[in-house]
């Protein structure tokens, strides 16, 4: 089974978290909320250490919490890899005695978080006032299914955009500059946005990591641009993770950086407003599952999964691969087709299924945009239909070993921005410059036989005033100077 590419941008809330230095995680820190969130993210065996060391008064070392743990070495590498990320985060410290202790301000908050203490809002108020029952749409109280087609529309509306489908409305303002920054799409000539290989390996991940991906790309848009305080940033998602689906929370006692959030937020699906004014707002299931732990961001698309048209087919999977490149997905997302069109030709559609076709020109479309075969392989295998898993192999290996061989056909040729050089007067002339170009490494292709040399445009200029410097030589030693190599402009 071929293996997903592992994407060059961050979709763990892990790695934007370590990086930042301390003296910004202590701020992190001295809110409730958070601290219950990023415990929640941690590995079980991290919880466990935090636990024991939460409510203790005992001064404990290292080689002291490694007698909890049991003398094997698949134990041993897992608690050594729990206490390198607490580390790394700031949880837990190292003193200068050697003794193992928790961040003061982390087992602080965290304490009242967990026995009910402090006076802090960081759980977010609720939203206390009457409700004013009327008629107007913008008054009536939206069910938990109002709030999952809203996150629905609005998730789909990015991810569409991203695969160029026409269907839905383009996103706002703020969806174009984080997936510009974050590489997902790039500018192509005069044809507005197209998707590139990370924004394929961002349509492969699940529903959380989507999530999460963005919201990180968006925490450097908003440091570096809007600059937006990156702590109440965090903090308000870290809360939003905490909410109660369904329940309406009041905007006061939130920051101005935090009410500025709610207007980006609603444009990606994670909470509902009545109107741009209201003075509550709602988390959808995007917002509330932010923090639900390691099963809920790595798993696949479940039944409570707002952002798929096909539930069951999602979660089932739903493509069959033929050795004959035939292929028949059978679903109804549009998303999930828009996807397929990327790299397959689309053939028939009915109301529950798809007819497609691998073939050479629909690959190598892919593979042009930046779409690797791994990532094609990968989509393929992981939303194989059930009945393609009781195969000996998932995939036919025809088709696998044909997506890579038209990858490694198009590889094979590389188009650079050369000068040709040509008319030597002799080979030994050819030969001269030959050596010289190869020296400064700037050789792109020669040819003994036609007494050619291509250059590239960096190594033009030396090359050309090199000869230069050769004919002065010749006619300062009355040698023959009607050498007329040159180089000319080619690809």
């Amino acid at each position: 089974m071929p293996t997903v590419i592992v994407a060059h941008f961050k979709t763990n809330i892990y790695e934007y978290l370590e990086a930042l230095q301390k003296s910004t995680l202590d701020k992190l820190y001295e809110e409730p909320a958070t601290c219950l969130a990023i415990f929640r993210l941690l590995p079980s065996l991290a919880r466990q250490l935090v636990m024991s060391l939460l409510f203790s008064t005992q001064i404990m070392s290292k080689a002291d919490l490694r007698q909890w743990i049991k003398n094997d070495k698949e134990s041993l590498s897992k608690f050594e890899e729990a206490l390198d990320k607490l580390q790394k985060l700031h949880i837990m410290i190292e003193q200068e005695n050697k003794t193992i202790a928790l961040n003061s301000s982390f087992k602080q908050k965290f304490q009242e978080c967990l026995t009910g203490g402090g006076t802090h809002q960081s759980f977010g108020k609720l939203y206390n006032k009457p409700h004013r029952h009327s008629q107007s749409n913008s008054h009536k109280l939206p069910d938990i299914k109002t709030l999952d087609e809203h996150a629905k529309t609005k998730w789909e509306e990015i991810l569409h955009f991203m695969v160029g489908t026409d269907r839905m409305n383009s996103p706002g303002a703020s969806v174009l500059k984080v997936v510009t920054k974050a590489n997902l799409m790039r500018e192509k000539e005069g044809k507005g946005l197209e998707i590139t290989n990370k924004g394929f390996q961002f349509l492969l991940q699940d529903v959380n990591t989507q999530v999460w991906a963005f919201l990180i790309q968006y925490l450097d848009l908003a440091s570096e641009m809007l600059h937006m305080n990156v702590v109440e940033v965090l903090n308000f998602f870290f809360m939003l993770g905490s909410l109660e689906l369904g329940q309406d929370y009041s905007v006061e006692g939130l920051t101005d950086t935090q009410r500025q959030l709610l207007d980006d937020l609603t444009n990606y699906g994670l909470i509902y407003r009545p109107k741009k004014s209201s003075k509550r707002y709602y988390p959808t299931r995007l917002a509330t599952t932010l923090t639900s732990g390691n099963s809920a961001i790595v798993s696949n698309s479940s039944s409570n999964n707002p952002t798929d048209d096909d539930d069951s087919a999602t979660e089932q999977g739903f493509i069959i691969v033929e050795t004959n490149y035939k292929l028949y997905a059978y679903t109804s997302s549009q998303l999930q087709i828009s996807v397929l069109n990327l790299f397959c030709n689309l053939q028939f559609q009915f109301s529950n299924m798809v007819t497609a076709e691998l073939t050479r020109e629909s690959v190598r479309k892919a593979l042009k945009h930046g779409i690797t075969a791994s990532q094609i392989i990968s989509y393929l295998t992981s939303h194989a239909h059930p009945q393609m898993k009781k195969r000996p192999a998932l995939l036919p290996s025809t088709v696998v070993d044909q997506i890579q061989l038209w990858e490694m056909e198009l590889n094979r040729l590389v188009i650079t921005n050369s000068y040709l050089y040509k008319e030597f007067r002799t080979f030994a002339d050819y030969e001269v410059v030959l050596k010289h170009a190869n020296t400064l490494g700037v050789v792109v292709w020669s040819s003994d036989s036609k007494k050619m040399i291509g250059i590239t445009e960096a190594g033009h200029e030396r090359v050309k005033a090199f000869i230069k410097r050769k004919i002065v030589q010749r006619r300062s030693n009355g040698g023959d100077t009607t050498s007329s190599a040159g180089g000319t402009p080619a690809r």
